[in-house]
């Protein structure tokens, strides 16, 4: 993986993709350099203006570029319903799942699920499953779940996932990106028994300077943490750009093993896309289980095709 660049992402052509949050930060830049590589695309973002905006500036970067938008807001279950239900195409060779929030003050999404919780796993959850029979028609098809390091920082907790007794917005960030890896490490496990050829893995960007980090502060006017996160940006962050390879990575390179996490290689912070260390907890097969069924409860959303 030394040296790996953008420049090294296979030829795309015929390949469709779903990138929710494309219209900034990793997720636009995941869309673009697919696009570049002949993908058609369909950019999923919860903001119909922005991600018009996007549009137009990644068919500006690249002239011929096959980009359609659709509205996905991952914290409205009916929203992603709808957004399944539209989805034009008869086969996905992708899904990037990689639409976020982190460290926001308290708040509930449109189904009442802890605004953290709810948009960055149960989301992406019950889109996978909506989306999981045309995944599964489509040969060698892929689903990537964009993670952080930060999950290090909490495992879930079963019986309070929607941190109800105790909020603490690191914390909360931290178990849905624990989630991430254990819908990742379940799904992994159930395509595997299902026969199925659709690879789950899972990546990070490390520490990449977006709109993420200076969201939660601002939402919450905490005008000092807004600033620090833009002095860190600055002059500790890689690019948008960079961060975005570890995704591509595991996106596009020829076997890539399911339920790997690849991340950037100095430290998980920069650098070329390397596999990544993940907490134990992680690849628990007893909690991926007890959260996979927890996840079918709350979304409604039941993976019929891979019962196990």
């Amino acid at each position: 993986m030394s040296g790996w660049s953008a420049r090294a992402v296979p030829d795309q052509s015929g390949r469709v993709a779903v990138v929710t949050g494309a219209n900034s930060g990793i997720g636009y830049v995941t869309a673009r350099e697919l696009a570049r590589r002949g993908a058609r695309l369909l950019l999923a973002c919860r903001s119909e203006v922005r991600g018009a905006g996007a549009r137009e500036r990644l068919v500006a970067e690249v002239p011929g570029a096959e980009v359609e938008l659709a509205r996905l807001d991952l914290g409205d279950l009916a929203s992603v319903r709808e957004f399944a239900t539209a989805y034009p195409y008869d086969r996905l060779d992708l899904l990037v799942n990689n639409a976020g929030v982190m460290a926001l003050p308290y708040g509930t999404t449109a189904d009442g699920f802890e605004t953290q919780f709810g948009t960055n796993h149960l989301g992406h959850f019950a889109l996978t499953g909506l989306l999981l029979p045309t995944l599964l028609e489509t040969p060698a098809a892929r689903v990537v779940t964009v993670s952080s390091t930060a999950h290090a920082l909490a495992n879930i907790d079963i019986d309070d996932l929607n941190s109800e007794r105790h909020y603490r917005r690191w914390v909360a960030y931290a178990r849905s990106k624990t989630a991430n890896l254990l819908f990742v490490h379940e799904l992994a496990r159930r395509l595997s028994a299902h026969g199925s050829d659709v690879v789950a893995a899972a990546a990070h960007p490390g520490y990449a300077a977006t709109n993420l980090q200076t969201a939660g502060p601002k939402m919450s006017g905490r005008r000092a943490a807004e600033r620090f996160m833009r002095v860190g940006n600055r002059f500790f962050a890689q690019s948008a750009d960079a961060g975005a390879l570890p995704t591509l990575y595991a996106a596009t390179v020829p076997d890539v093993p399911p339920d790997s996490f690849t991340g950037p290689s100095l430290a998980g912070w920069r650098g070329s896309p390397a596999p990544s260390w993940r907490a134990p907890w992680t690849r628990d097969d007893r909690a991926s289980e007890r959260l996979w069924t927890a996840s079918e409860g709350l979304t409604g959303v039941a993976y019929d095709p891979l019962k196990v």
